[in-house]
């Protein structure tokens, strides 16, 4: 609908009715997931992000983000999950169970996909149940594929990067450097 000057009416009340409420269902759902904290608690930026332990694009996204991590103004947190090979699920679950998940996955990411943590073979009940339903929450929100990035931009909307982002989003993600 217009007014008499064809200015659009609807579209900030459409947007408010759709948009707002699944950014904020979608952030609540992320922020209750089970994940992995690389970054400082008080970051001015959160970022969620779908990772697959074995996933060579999310390593990839680790490394680009470490000057932002490093600095203290970017929090990733790592839903991990297991949709891209037989040792998925045993290696986010050693992550998981690890007595400092955190450090775990600093040092995987450190040495690499390919030799980083080694996969359980035994997952305990609990975390392979929280590993499902990071993977149920990956498909819920149609994220396909690893890493699935979440953040909000700079006018305060839910984007979605779906793989990994190329060097000149890096700061629309993660912020001014």
């Amino acid at each position: 609908m217009m007014n008499a000057e064809g200015m659009d009416v609807t579209q900030n009340k459409l947007e408010e009715a759709t948009i707002k409420p699944w950014a904020e269902k979608t952030w609540q759902a992320l922020s209750e997931s089970t994940w992995v904290a690389d970054g400082k608690e008080d970051a001015d930026r959160i970022i969620y992000m779908f990772t697959d332990a074995n996933c060579p694009f999310c390593h990839k996204f680790w490394q680009q983000a470490r000057p932002w991590v490093e600095s203290g103004k970017v929090q990733i947190r790592h839903i991990l999950v297991s949709v891209l090979t037989d040792t998925s699920a045993g290696k986010g679950a050693a992550i998981l169970s690890a007595d400092d998940p955190a450090r775990a996955l600093y040092e995987h990411e450190s040495a690499g996909p390919e030799n980083g943590v080694q996969a359980l073979e035994s997952i305990p009940v609990e975390i392979n149940e929280q590993l499902e339903a990071n993977n149920d929450l990956m498909q819920d929100l149609q994220i396909e594929g690893t890493p699935g990035i979440f953040y909000f931009d700079e006018a305060g909307e839910l984007l979605v990067q779906r793989g990994a982002p190329l060097e000149d989003s890096l700061e629309e993600i993660l912020g001014n450097q």
